[in-house]
Formats: C-alpha cells, sequence, structure tokens
C-alpha cells in the first residue's frame, strides 16, 4: 500500500471521542475515515469464556506501566463495547478543581451549567436508564443496605443498558451479545456509515505530520487479526482535519512520536496524567451476618459466582460528593464485580499483617463467591507522566492480545495517598459494621495503580504550560489537530467518566467544523441525534452557533 490517500477528516479511535465527531461531521458532509487499532466484532463473536482468542483477550488493551497499569477498550466501539455502561453526570465541584496546579483545572467556558447542555445531547442519543431498585441487583441492593446500616446514603447508578433486554449473563466487560448495553455500535457509530463515514478497524496510528499544504499526513500499520505483535502492512492517509480519539493511554504517545516532524508539542501532552483517583476494596461478606443484621440472603441465586467477568454497577455511594467538603475529601463508592483471576492476583488478605500469599490468601480465595468488591473514585493529583515512545504503538506487545508495557510512570502524592486512605477507611467503616465482612484494599504495593478510565494526558484549559488544548480542544500550535478523548479531561471526576467525554466530545464538534471549513472542507453542523431526535440539536442551538462563528 505506497499510495496516499486523502480524505477531508480523519479520526484516530472509535470510542466516545472518536464516534461522536464521526457521526456529527460524516453528517454534516465531510468525507470521513476512522481507524481503529483493535478489531471489529459482532455481537455473536463476544463470547462468553476465558480462551485466548475470545473476545475477552482481543477487545481489551492491558498496558503497564511504572506504578500505574491501565485497561481499555481495542476494538470499534473503544471502550463503549467493554464498560460497565455507568453513565452518571460530573459534581459541579468537579470543574472547580485546582489540583496540583493550585488554580481552576477546567477552562473557564466550561462549567456544569455550561456543560448540561451537551449532557442532554448524549443522553438523546445513547438511551441511558435511570436503574430503579427494582432493577438493583443482589449485589448492589447489599451494598445500599450496608450503606443504610452505617448512616450513608446511597442511590442507583444510571446506565446505558436497556434493562428489558438484559439476560444478567454477568459477561458485561466482554461485550454485550445481546445488544443490551447502549455501546457506541447501537448508536453514533451505524449512524456515522450511514451518512457515508468509513471505519477500518486493525488500523494502528504510528505517527502524523504536516504536508507543504497545510494538511497532516498520518501513518499506520495494518495489525494482525490474532497476534497484535505482528503487522500486514502499512500505509498512509493525508487529511485537511485530524481527530485524534485514541485513548488517554495512546493519543499522547502518538503525539510524542510526531514531535520530529510536527515540530514542538505543548508542554502538558503526556503529562498530568489521571488513573481518575481508581482503587477496588475487597470484601468478603460474612453470609450469616448479613441475614441477621440486614436482613438478606441469595437464596437460590448465584449472585457473585456468577458474575464472571464482572457485572456492571447498580449502585453508588453518594454521600461524599459534597461540594463543601475540601479538596481530596469528595469521592464516590460502587459497588461492583471482578473475577477471580483478577482477584487471585490483586486482593490482599485482611488480618493483622495483609498478605499476598499464604493460608490467610487461600481461605479468601476459597470464599470468592462471598466477595464483594468496592471501587471507588476519589481526587487524585494528575501525576502521571509518559516517558519516550516505544518504537510502535503505545507499547511494547509482550503477548498474542491484550498485554503491553507502556512509558507511563505514576507517582502517588501524599494528597492521592490521602484521599485513598480515607475512602479505604471508609470501606471498612461501612462493611464491617456489626461483622459484615471484612474488607482489604487492593494495595498498589506491588502491582501499581490500576484505571479502567484513564484521563488528562492531553487536557483542555486555559494555561498554556499546564494544558495541551484550548477550550475548544484543538493542539496548542498545531491547527487543524484535535483531541477529543479522555485525554482532554483536565482532572478526576469522583465518578465514572464515560458521560462527561462524550458530553465534551459533542460541545468540541461546532469548532470542528469551524476549523474544518476554514481548512477547505465543506461541512455543516446540525445533524439531529442518531435516531432523528431534534429536542437536544434545539436546546445547544445557541452554543454551537457561538463556536461556529470562533
Amino acid at each position: 500500500m505506497n499510495g496516499v490517500e486523502r480524505t477531508d477528516v480523519l479520526v484516530i479511535g472509535s470510542g466516545f471521542g472518536g464516534a461522536i465527531p464521526a457521526y456529527h461531521l460524516a453528517a454534516g458532509g465531510a468525507d470521513v475515515v476512522v481507524l481503529e487499532r483493535g478489531p471489529w466484532l459482532e455481537s455473536s463473536e463476544y463470547e462468553h469464556d476465558f480462551k485466548l482468542g475470545s473476545s475477552y483477550t482481543r477487545i481489551f488493551d492491558f498496558t503497564v506501566g511504572d506504578g500505574m497499569s491501565v485497561l481499555g477498550g481495542n476494538c470499534v466501539g473503544g471502550g463503549s463495547v467493554v464498560y460497565f455502561a455507568a453513565m452518571p453526570r460530573a459534581p459541579r465541584f468537579v470543574f472547580e478543581r485546582r489540583g496540583s496546579i493550585k488554580r481552576r483545572m477546567w477552562p473557564a467556558a466550561i462549567s456544569r451549567d455550561t456543560l448540561d447542555p451537551w449532557y442532554d445531547r448524549v443522553a438523546e442519543s445513547i438511551s441511558i436508564t435511570q436503574q430503579g431498585w427494582e432493577d438493583v441487583s443482589y449485589s448492589g441492593g447489599l451494598w445500599a443496605a450496608a450503606c443504610r446500616h452505617a448512616g450513608r446514603t446511597a442511590n442507583p447508578v444510571p446506565a446505558a443498558v436497556d434493562t428489558a433486554a438484559c439476560v444478567n449473563c454477568n459477561w458485561m466487560m466482554a461485550g454485550c451479545r445481546f445488544d443490551a448495553k447502549q455501546s457506541l455500535l447501537a448508536n453514533y457509530l451505524p449512524a456515522a456509515i450511514a451518512h457515508g463515514a468509513e471505519v477500518r478497524p486493525l488500523h494502528e496510528v504510528q505517527s502524523i505530520s504536516r504536508t507543504s499544504d497545510g494538511s497532516y499526513r498520518v501513518t499506520y500499520k495494518i495489525v494482525h487479526g490474532e497476534d497484535y505483535r505482528l503487522t500486514e502492512g502499512e500505509g498512509t492517509i493525508e487529511a485537511k482535519v485530524v481527530v485524534l480519539a485514541a485513548g488517554a493511554a495512546a493519543t499522547p504517545v502518538i503525539l510524542q512520536r510526531s514531535e520530529g516532524d510536527l515540530g514542538t508539542m505543548p508542554h502538558a501532552v503526556g503529562r498530568y496524567f489521571s488513573g481518575n483517583g481508581e482503587r477496588l476494596n475487597t470484601a468478603v461478606l460474612n453470609e450469616e451476618r448479613v441475614r441477621e443484621v440486614l436482613g438478606l440472603e441469595r437464596g437460590d441465586g448465584l449472585a457473585y459466582a456468577a458474575n464472571q467477568i464482572g457485572k456492571g454497577p447498580t449502585v453508588a455511594n453518594w454521600d461524599r460528593l459534597d461540594g463543601s467538603l475540601p479538596e481530596y475529601t469528595r469521592y464516590s463508592l460502587e459497588q461492583l464485580y471482578f473475577p477471580p483471576g483478577l482477584g487471585t492476583i490483586l486482593a490482599l488478605a485482611g488480618g493483622p499483617d495483609p498478605t499476598w500469599f499464604g493460608l490467610r490468601k487461600k481461605e479468601m480465595l476459597e470464599r470468592w463467591r462471598s466477595w464483594l468488591i468496592i471501587f471507588q473514585m476519589i481526587e487524585d493529583d494528575n501525576e502521571g507522566v509518559f516517558g519516550p515512545p516505544p518504537a510502535r504503538g503505545n507499547a511494547d506487545r509482550v503477548s498474542q492480545q491484550m498485554l503491553g508495557v507502556g512509558r507511563l510512570s505514576y507517582k502517588p502524592t501524599a494528597n492521592t495517598s490521602a484521599a485513598w486512605a480515607m475512602a479505604d477507611a471508609e470501606c471498612k467503616e461501612i462493611l464491617e459494621r456489626d461483622g459484615l465482612a471484612t474488607v482489604t484494599p487492593w494495595t498498589n504495593d506491588l502491582v501499581g495503580a490500576y484505571t479502567v478510565h484513564p484521563l488528562s494526558s492531553c487536557r483542555i484549559g486555559d494555561d498554556p504550560y499546564t494544558s495541551a488544548l484550548d477550550d475548544g480542544h484543538e493542539l496548542r500550535g498545531h491547527p487543524g489537530i484535535f483531541v477529543t478523548d479522555g485525554s482532554a479531561v483536565p482532572g478526576a471526576l469522583t465518578v465514572n467518566p464515560a458521560m462527561t467525554i462524550s458530553a465534551l466530545a459533542e460541545r468540541a464538534v461546532p469548532g470542528i467544523v469551524r476549523a474544518a471549513r476554514e481548512r477547505g472542507v465543506e461541512v455543516s453542523y446540525g445533524a439531529p441525534a442518531p435516531d432523528g431526535s431534534t429536542a437536544g440539536r434545539r436546546a445547544t442551538a445557541p452554543l454551537a452557533a457561538a463556536a461556529l462563528r470562533g
């Protein structure tokens, strides 16, 4: 493939940050090509097993760094295929956070009030269910009951799941073969394709350079469909506008590798990475005390054992999302489930001397059917920094699929460590009250921190030194390059970030359309939601008009 192709807009990545601009730009008349590193699987291909080469390993990207490991999606649809579908909006105080830079991280133009119309656009495009107590799993109900018993409040989580179609197979993280989870394969991506966008799976972008006419040249390699360490060709495509949405663990790596050709990158590219402050606690429940104290029992169901690789969260504790509290003391606690495979590696056995090994660990593992995992999201200090990029992709692949060694370094500050300790203590206070469970954190000491929601490695902001992007998501010093994935989010959100990433991507589109027009692309803005709904479009029309004017 030696020829150079050309298109109006090239989108790198097909997750929330890529699918949303791809749809709007294609619907507006632009020629759009989407390059996705991972495979394109049909619903019937999402397998319920742990075999190498199944959907379980093919559609994930697990990158091990120094002090931080990142689990993300690696497929058409990106993280929307493998996420737990929790879609809360960020609390109001998040937008006023100061963080490690000691001044407001978010651009002045963005607040909860100004982002709400864009949240509404997402809610019109992705079917989100505000779960009721009748939708809550046993484990979610148990968490809610424990919170109430400890004087806390807990509520069901809004989720992009059609509860009527969900069969509770409990393989949610491996992709939904029943089309109950509202991934991007159910809305934005098919709508983009219907408007002429071309989506190319197994295309891994390597670098970006500038052409003589001011466009951009993007080079890629074609990844082998089974062994991701191998490639089967390469190519080049030129575009007038590039939208980077490869994920917060890959987008900065592409830009770093491109610096020799593009010129100096903003200081913040590859810095200020946040793992959304995530950490896990393992509670081993005393089923007898649960019955006696909370009046709950599993009955004939296998509330935990059946959840092979994860049942999405149905209930979260919101008591610590109070904007009047000091920064680094606010967090949310969600109930979820992780499989014994991961638990075997990460879970500590409790006691006076917590341990990874030995008799207490063996006894703990034998009781895995009574585990409850609590997922905490605190306010961290954006400590992550990316080192020099690897020769190819975002990591050195060390296995046929899924596993790679990246260049991310993460050393928690005292602020982050104290916030984790506070959330850990609250988990213990809630679940160990009256002997309900024994709780231990998944410590960072052996394998470092772990996140499924990487953020902030190319963030938006008003300060050119601490933000790689302006408030319109355009890369500073490189007009026509935009970043719209989790990289752009300035910091930890204390809740699941998919809804906020999506709202920011929706908000960025009018500015991208304006830039495309300035670069000679005939494109309009104003498409309805993917299903044709227009209420959200009407609500954001004044905001879009301002962005289109610049």
